[in-house]
Parts: C-alpha cells; structure tokens; sequence
C-alpha cells in the first residue's frame, strides 16, 4: 500500500526511530472511507471535539479486510461492507501511556492503513466501547469540508485535542484531493 505520510511526534526525538526502536511497539489500525449522496462517513468524539475516519486497531492474527470489517460495524453499525480498494498507509511515532501490555514502551508506531469501501444503504446499531461512549463517540454521515474546516478551528483553537487529530485531518484533506 502506498505510504501517504510519516510522521514523528513533535516530543519523540527523530534518532535511529524504527519499528525495532527498544522504546517503541508497532500498533497496526484500519480506517474506512465511505461516502454516500456527496457525505463521508465520520465518527465525531466530544471528548475531542474531533472528526475522524472509523476504525482502529487489528487484532492479533486478525486480516487487516478482517480488521476493517469488524471496526467499521463495530463503531458505525455499517453491514455488507463490500468493493474494499486500497488507499493509503498512514506512518506515525507518537507517544504511548505505558499498558500492562508494552509496560517497557514509551513509544508507539502506529500503522493506519485506509480503505474506500461500500456499505448497505441503512447502518444498523454500532457497538461502541466503554471508553468510546465516555468520550461522547457517535457515527455521523458529514461534508467533508465541514469536517476538515471543523478539525482546523480545533488544532488552531481547542488545548483539549487528541493526538489523532492531525492524521485524521491530512487523511481527509488527501481524500478530497485525490478522490473528489
């Protein structure tokens, strides 16, 4: 898949960083990109106040199709999701709260990879996580211009923005440019 950008934290130091980095933990992620009667189909985060693809992390073992299936209808309710194409691979070092799980990481390389893809006209009901209803998560069908327009007044003006933001909205603007 064709690398659309990569990009290092501002407060992660650019030295040797690789995915065999000691300090860092490779996190492969799916994004899909629907669009419907001239919408895309977002995920807007109160938390944030945000707009971002839907999607998130792979599965140990799991397909990255697999992946973007069960993200996509997990987070948005989408069924018969179908005509999966390749768009782009996002690259990122950002940093990373310890987990139990990569308690010796302090750094993650996140690998979103994108799709366009087609889903059934109605979206049946998603299945949000704890933490994502806490956020304030929801589906929404947007311009995409609108959302672009709305993710830049929140990086120029809003301190509580997540660390998603300035990849959602490149991933946006690019798929404007390079589909619309």
């Amino acid at each position: 898949m064709q690398l659309l950008k990569r990009v290092v934290h501002s407060s992660i130091p650019d030295t040797n960083l690789t995915p065999e980095h000691p300090e860092s933990f490779t996190r492969l992620a799916t994004r899909a990109i629907v669009f419907k009667q001239g919408k895309i189909l977002l995920m807007f985060t109160e938390r944030y106040n945000d707009y971002s693809l839907p999607g998130g992390g792979v599965d140990l073992g799991e397909e990255l199709i697999d992946g973007l299936q069960r993200e996509l209808a997990e987070e948005t309710g989408a069924q018969q999701i179908t005509n999966i194409q390749p768009f782009g691979l996002f690259e990122e070092y950002r940093p990373h709260n310890s987990t139990k799980h990569q308690a010796e990481c302090s750094i993650m390389h996140m690998l979103s990879y994108c799709y366009t893809c087609e889903i059934a006209e109605q979206l049946g009901e998603s299945q949000l996580e704890d933490y994502e209803v806490n956020n304030g998560m929801r589906v929404c069908w947007v311009d995409i211009d609108e959302a672009i327009k709305h993710n830049l007044h929140t990086i120029e003006h809003d301190q509580k923005q997540g660390l998603s933001i300035q990849r959602e909205t490149y991933l946006m603007q690019q798929i404007k440019q390079r589909l619309l």
